[in-house]
């Protein structure tokens, strides 16, 4: 009876995650959507706790309970800023969780061994785990060989990779494309001593090929993701969300959990396939994000000539006032600022005057896919006029004030017109093509991928120097 409700719950929490992943495709429907996650991950949780072979129920609800109130903490404290770092950071302990269910299932496996090779044993002393092993057949047994030691290459690159990605996006490692002497030929070699170790564990089970693999995978991890520069850090995060729910996945099938296997399918796939539109919208290669090929120039980059030049609010001002249509591009810096409510309120005064007034979505602004998105719409910001790169990028020629706030390199025409540039070939928000184009900036730093914008010395660009939000409030007042 338990097996049978178990069964049906888990089917029933892995459609409600299907719909939680469709729903999230779009803005409208993304609140309904996390709630479809939210009641199919309790309903989970709960038939796993109740289930056949739960043991230890009260310290599972202590542990549950308590990272319960760690992650509500988190997520009330943690900035829009912030939140990057924090879906590496999570991926990073999917990683580290699928390397500690690899090595109990190692450690399981060779006292399962042991305890059938002793006559004397009572076999009912073995718990859940042990006991589903002790049922498998030898060809079994190294079936589930493989997807231990898959599980742990997995989470080990997963745990690294995201501690870096981490690193980089908190501006806490150089977000500058670093490889050690031999590149990807050092990855190469890791990749294949792992391939070895596999076959070396299939016919021993012993602990030193596991082991010396996880090391590689824990320094391909490492490599991999040090080797892409900040500009492409969005991709990352993508990437490394993928890797984790084949990570997971690859847990469900250590544990026998056929719910795990699905969600870790799903986030792995729909992880892989943002990844690759992503790829798409940056003109890079898929097969070199997933190993890490790219994120420095390839030689010496085209000189910046002109100035920037700098402008006031009242400027800025009047030309909005006499502006027909405007065209915003919102990056990270206006999420450091915070600035979403006074763009939003922006954008209510200038639609107020029967003013065009548009925001141009860059697939990769930010950096976690969709941050612009979460950011607007937390403003309050209607659907209807949040374009994305495709369906607005024609109409800037007849755009009379582009306003840039707080992006850099998606609106840089380097990656069309410098073929050394690190973002050489990205297609870009080609925003220079209006009319008047102002960049709300801090300064006159190059940004969090360390490359020179163009852009800002352009003669119908003027530079809009300050915080964001203070700016903005500025300007609020001397729209009319």
């Amino acid at each position: 009876m338990e097996f049978g409700f178990t069964t049906a719950a888990y089917v029933v929490a892995a459609i409600l995650f299907i719909l939680a992943l469709g729903g999230l495709s779009g803005q409208e429907s993304a609140k309904r959507a996390v709630w479809y996650g939210i009641v199919g991950m309790a309903l989970a949780v709960f038939a796993t706790l109740i289930g056949p072979g739960a043991g230890l129920w009260i310290l599972s609800i202590i542990l549950i309970g308590a990272g319960g109130v760690i992650g509500y903490q988190l997520a009330t404290r943690v900035q829009m800023t912030q939140m990057p770092e924090l879906v590496a950071a999570m991926h990073s302990l999917v990683g580290l969780a699928a390397v500690f269910v690899g090595y109990n299932a190692h450690i399981q496996l060779g006292y399962v061994a042991d305890a059938l090779a002793d006559p004397s044993f009572d076999k009912s002393q073995f718990g859940t785990f042990a006991a589903l092993i002790a049922k498998k057949t030898a060809v079994e047994i190294n079936i589930l060989r493989v997807e231990l030691f898959l599980g742990v290459f997995i989470g080990a690159v997963t745990f690294t990779g995201s501690v870096i990605a981490y690193g980089k996006l908190a501006g806490r490692v150089n977000t500058a494309a670093e490889k050690l002497p031999g590149g990807h030929m050092l990855n190469a070699a890791a990749a294949i001593i792992s391939v070895i170790s596999l076959i070396w564990y299939f016919n021993t089970g012993g602990f030193f090929p596991l082991f010396l693999m996880t090391l590689l995978a824990l320094f391909i991890g490492y490599h991999l993701i040090m080797g892409i520069g900040g500009a492409d850090m969005p991709v990352v995060v993508s990437m490394l969300n993928s890797y984790s729910g084949w990570a997971a996945a690859a847990i469900g099938f250590s544990l026998g959990n056929d719910l795990l296997i699905v969600v870790g399918a799903l986030v792995g796939s729909s992880g892989a396939i943002l990844s690759y539109i992503m790829c798409k919208a940056m003109n890079r290669s898929f097969i070199s994000v997933i190993l890490g090929g790219f994120g420095g120039p390839a030689g010496e980059q085209m000189a910046v000539e002109g100035e920037q030049i700098a402008i006031e609010a009242d400027g800025v001002a009047q030309a909005l006032n006499e502006a027909d249509s405007v065209i915003i591009i919102p990056g990270y810096g206006m999420a450091v600022a915070q600035a979403q409510g006074a763009v939003s309120e922006l954008v209510k005064k200038l639609r107020a005057k029967g003013k065009n007034v548009r925001f141009a979505i860059h697939p990769v602004a930010g950096r976690l896919p969709g941050h612009m998105n979460v950011l607007l719409a937390e403003a309050k910001v209607p659907y209807d006029i949040v374009m994305e790169m495709d369906e607005i990028n024609d109409d800037f020629p007849d755009t009379d004030v582009a306003i840039v706030i707080g992006s850099n390199d998606i609106v840089n025409p380097a990656a069309q017109d410098d073929p050394n540039s690190p973002i050489a070939g990205m297609p870009v928000l080609e925003c220079w093509k209006a009319k008047q184009v102002f960049v709300s900036k801090r300064g006159q730093g190059t940004g969090y991928s360390g490359i020179e914008n163009p852009l800002f010395f352009k003669e119908n660009t003027r530079m809009f120097y300050g915080d964001a939000k203070a700016s903005l409030d500025k300007l609020l007042p001397m729209i009319d």
